[in-house]
Formats: C-alpha cells, sequence, structure tokens
C-alpha cells in the first residue's frame, strides 16, 4: 500500500533519486527540503535559515533573489520564453554572445549556447575533434586526442568524463569512454617533495611537455582546469603553470580548452581566471554562475580561425553537428545579461578583494590550527579544507568514519550548509557574502570540525 503522507520530504524519499548520494543512507540523515531563499541564506519548508555556504554547488553569484536578476527573468517571461536557435536567433541570446564576448580574452570572438557543464565541454571537444578532421593536412588529420589531467573533473557525460580523471567518480564508466592522454596536475603540497616551489614549477611543466612531445602525432587537444581542480578537493596549481601550459600548447600545435565552468564569474578573484596568467584558450567554457545561479545555461567561446573551418565553401558547406533543444534559451539569457549587469553595477570584481583578503585571514586563524587539518587550499572565493586523522603523517580517516561527512551535517544543524568532496570540505561563499556572514561561515565550520573531532577522540 502506498503511503498516504503527501509532505515534500515524503514524497521526496518515495520518488527521488539524488545525484552523487548514497541513497541507502539518505533517508537517515534527515536533509531539509528547501522552500525559498533570501540572500545568502536557504529556507527549508519548517521556516529553518541555512547560510548557504557552497553558493547552491557553486552557482550563485550574488545571492537568492537578487532583484535585477528576477526581474529580467519575470519580464522575458512576458515577452518570450524560448524558440529553437536551429534556423532561428533570439534578442536575448544574441546579446548575450556579444556581452561575452566582451569580457571574454581577446580573441574569443564565437559563441556556441548549450545547457550546462559538462555539454560546454563537450561541445568544445567535439569543435576541437572536427577541427582537426576538417584540416586539408593530412598529417593535423590524424591529431584529434586530447592531453588532460590527472584527478580532472570536466562534467559527466560521455566525451567530458573522457577527459576526466577522478576514479570515484569515472571508474565505473572507464570501458565506454575514448583514451586520453593524462599529465599531473602541479600541486605542491601533495607531490612537491623535497624540490623547492620554482624547481617543482619547472619539474611539472617538463613533464608536461615530455607528454606533448611523445604525443606530437596524434595529441591535438590539452584540456585543462585553469588555477583550480575543483571536484578534485579545490587543487591550486602553482603560479605559472597556466600561462606555461598555453606556451607549450603554442610550441606543440595543440589547442588549449580552458574549462573556466567551475572559476568563471569572479569566483578566483578576476572575471576569469585565465586573466590571472594573461592567457587565451582556444575554447573557454562557461557554466554554473553564467546566469548569477538563476536558470541553467552555458556557453562554449572559441576563436574566429577555429569558426572558420567549419564554413566551407558555397559547393560544400561544413556543418558542426552538435545541438540542444533548450540552445540560447531566451529566459536563461536574460538571467545571465542581468548578472552581468549585477557585476557592473555593484562594481562586484572590485569589492571582492577585502571579502578574500577577510575569508583568508579567518580561515588562517581559526581553521588551520585544527587537528583534523592537513592543509586549507584556497584560490579566491574556492576554498578546499582537507581533512585527516594525522597531518604529520597527513594520513586520511577510514572511509566508515565518514568524518566529512558528520562535519557537514554537525554544520547544517548550526545553520551552514557545506558540502564534501572525498575528505574534503568545500566552502563556496557567492560574490555578495556580507562580512558577518563570511565570519559566521568560517567559524561554523571550525566548530563543525572541533566537535567531530572531539567526537571520534574520546
Amino acid at each position: 500500500m502506498h503511503s498516504t503522507d503527501s509532505s515534500p520530504a515524503a514524497l521526496d524519499y518515495r520518488h527521488v533519486w539524488h545525484p552523487f548520494t548514497p541513497m541507502l543512507l539518505w533517508e537517515g540523515e534527515g536533509a531539509p527540503v528547501i522552500e525559498r531563499g533570501e540572500g545568502s541564506y536557504l529556507i527549508d519548508t519548517g521556516g529553518r535559515r541555512y547560510l548557504d555556504g557552497v553558493s547552491s554547488l557553486w552557482v550563485i553569484l550574488h545571492g537568492h533573489g537578487h532583484p535585477r536578476i528576477t526581474s529580467a527573468i519575470e519580464r522575458q517571461a512576458g515577452t518570450l520564453c524560448h524558440s529553437t536557435m536551429l534556423g532561428l536567433s533570439n534578442v536575448p541570446a544574441s546579446r548575450l554572445a556579444a556581452a561575452l564576448v566582451n569580457i571574454a580574452p581577446a580573441g574569443l570572438e564565437k559563441v556556441f549556447f548549450s545547457d550546462n557543464g559538462s555539454t560546454a565541454v563537450e561541445v568544445a571537444l567535439k569543435m576541437a575533434y572536427q577541427y582537426r578532421k576538417l584540416s586539408p593536412d593530412p598529417a593535423e588529420r590524424r591529431r584529434t586526442g586530447f592531453i588532460s589531467f590527472r584527478n580532472a573533473y570536466h562534467g559527466d557525460t560521455l566525451g567530458s568524463v573522457s577527459v576526466g580523471g577522478i576514479d570515484l567518480f569515472h571508474s565505473t564508466f572507464r570501458q565506454l569512454l575514448f583514451p586520453v592522454k593524462n599529465a599531473v596536475y602541479p600541486h605542491y603540497y601533495r607531490d612537491g617533495g623535497e624540490l623547492p616551489r620554482e624547481q617543482y614549477l619547472g619539474k611539472c611543466l617538463a613533464d608536461l611537455e615530455a607528454v606533448m612531445e611523445r604525443h606530437a602525432g596524434s595529441a591535438g587537444t590539452l584540456v585543462i582546469e585553469p588555477l583550480v581542480q575543483g571536484a578534485a578537493g579545490i587543487i591550486v596549481a602553482e603560479p605559472g603553470f597556466l600561462a606555461g601550459a598555453r606556451e607549450l600548447c603554442d610550441r606543440y600545435g595543440l589547442l588549449m580548452v580552458a574549462d573556466e565552468v567551475a572559476v568563471g564569474f569572479g569566483r578566483t578573484g578576476r572575471m576569469f581566471a585565465c586573466e590571472h596568467e594573461d592567457v587565451r584558450p582556444d575554447f573557454l567554457c562557461l557554466a554554473k554562475g553564467i546566469t548569477g545561479g538563476y536558470l541553467p545555461l552555458a556557453a562554449t567561446l572559441t576563436t574566429t580561425p577555429v569558426y572558420e573551418r567549419f564554413l566551407g565553401t558555397p559547393e560544400k558547406p561544413e556543418v558542426f553537428y552538435h545541438g540542444h533543444s533548450y540552445t540560447g534559451n531566451p529566459l536563461a539569457a536574460a538571467a545571465a545579461l542581468a548578472s552581468l549587469e549585477v557585476f557592473e553595477k555593484e562594481r562586484v570584481i572590485d569589492n571582492l578583494q577585502p571579502k578574500i583578503e577577510q575569508l583568508a585571514r579567518a580561515l588562517k586563524e581559526q581553521v588551520e590550527p585544527l587537528e583534523a587539518v592537513g592543509e586549507v587550499r584556497r584560490c579566491g572565493t574556492m576554498v578546499g579544507i582537507e581533512l585527516v586523522k594525522d597531518r604529520t603523517g597527513k594520513e586520511p580517516f577510514a572511509p566508515e568514519v565518514r568524518f566529512t561527512r558528520r562535519v557537514v551535517l554537525e554544520a547544517r544543524r548550526r545553520g551552514v550548509i557545506l558540502r564534501p568532496l572525498g575528505e574534503v570540505l568545500v566552502l563556496m561563499p557567492h560574490l555578495s557574502f556580507s562580512d558577518d556572514e563570511l565570519s559566521t561561515l568560517v567559524q561554523v565550520t571550525a566548530e563543525s570540525i572541533a566537535c567531530i573531532w572531539r567526537e571520534v577522540n574520546v
């Protein structure tokens, strides 16, 4: 007999399959059902408020319910909610394409819209592949392979999984994927050993060059998360690595795909992570915060030379055979345009630096000294706290202890939403967190780690 309980929580437990979630444990954790969002807070069906410490999976940029974005969606809904981009165009998508080109690294002049981060990367991979296949040079036509990095994450469609490298997420599907060559993403804490940092950077670039040289006849594209590997646990690259990788791509004739799905739109302290090292990729993949976190949308930007190879001739026009039903959705494009207006009108990037400095100080004072903390990694407002059983030997907790998950549940009990990535605790405040909200986020995080540490060490 079916239950008669029709509360949102009961309906969820009966029918909803959640992503990246051990469903056997789900009901026992008593997750709140969110009904509203206000500023930096999520509010559940019982009226309890939670500080959104992960920007609702890294997508919210300016807070929940920002009037400029919600008003833009309402106005657009009264005009046009959707119209296909196959054979037609629409006003918001056209304006958004121009606005993205205006703020992107110089030379990225063409925009292909899709739905999410995985598809933004998928588009870039297929474009890069077909770009090679359309070459008049037989040697170039053979360079359809990809180089990516260990512990990379580029999404969950099969192409983006192929260039990913996190066994926890990807190993189940290995037999479905195309082969990719892997390089080491430089992280001194884990791999630096006794080398001085400047020598370590040189070693990592030399290792990457060795991969490019070894596969020079078959690999034509490098896929990289600029500055930060997000889903790997906020792994922050050595300064200079991105620029060095760009120089190597130029030397060996590789296209560069910069996956800025997680790091784009201010997360690193600049609009795009590539700006930190003055890098212009051949493909720039954007999603997550592109609409301020209000509607699904993604964009893949590329150069005019890439675009022109797809034109063909009047006698034999070429076609990029890829598309989505909701490509260039007008509602989402209107939200994205409004989000860019918020950046400009509220001087979001200019106002970020004091918040970043406050966050860094608070983490150093309150989180880094804790016994369970092996390392605090940060780039801009992106924070990864690696939790360990033994900070001297960097020994992790046994999986059955579920230490990081218990910290997340303790923080939620204290009114803050956090998210674990394995044994890494992620903090991702949106860009307009107040000083008090940043203080609360770090304080509750520190208190929750200390509380669970005491529990497991009684």
